[in-house]
């Protein structure tokens, strides 16, 4: 059996961050079942929280979802009434779909508590200039995650 060789720094990084996107992914998926969601759904609702108002071709752009899973999205979410569906007045084919922040939140808001309470602990452990280089980490690493998925998604 030949000998391991000691785990460089970057090896020790992408095991940690492996580690940390696992953990995260578990994390949601224990979240939405709790608030009654799929994982999936869970995910596209904070991030259809994150606007006032979207139309279901805006969260087929933000997610690479098509038209016919938006709209069962929307479906889901409507009837748990965490959005709703308004017309406009001046085309009324056109729809607007507007989060229901109060409902989400009393759903949601519960359930993150403990872990925001940990998480801004865990942020005040660290110094100003360590704060930068993880914003930086993350950051960068989004912009190539986003690449990869468009790159995938034209494919």
């Amino acid at each position: 059996m030949s000998e391991k060789k000691p785990a460089t720094m970057a090896d020790k990084f992408r095991t940690a961050s492996r580690q940390y996107s696992d953990a995260s992914i578990f994390m949601h998926e224990a979240i939405a079942r709790k608030a009654g969601l799929s994982g999936t759904d869970h995910k596209y609702l904070g991030l259809i929280l994150q606007y006032k108002e979207l139309t279901a071709g805006d969260i087929s752009k933000l997610t690479g979802l098509t038209t016919g899973a938006v709209t069962g999205l929307v479906d889901r979410m409507e009837k748990k009434n965490l959005l709703k569906r308004q017309f406009t007045k001046e085309d009324r084919r056109k729809v607007i779909i507007v989060p229901n922040m109060e409902n989400s939140m009393n759903l949601l808001e519960p359930i993150f508590s403990d872990l925001q309470r940990k998480t801004a602990d865990l942020i005040a452990s660290f110094s100003e200039k360590e704060i930068q280089i993880i914003e930086k980490y993350f950051t960068e690493a989004t912009t190539i995650m986003i690449e990869t998925t468009k790159n995938l998604n034209e494919k």
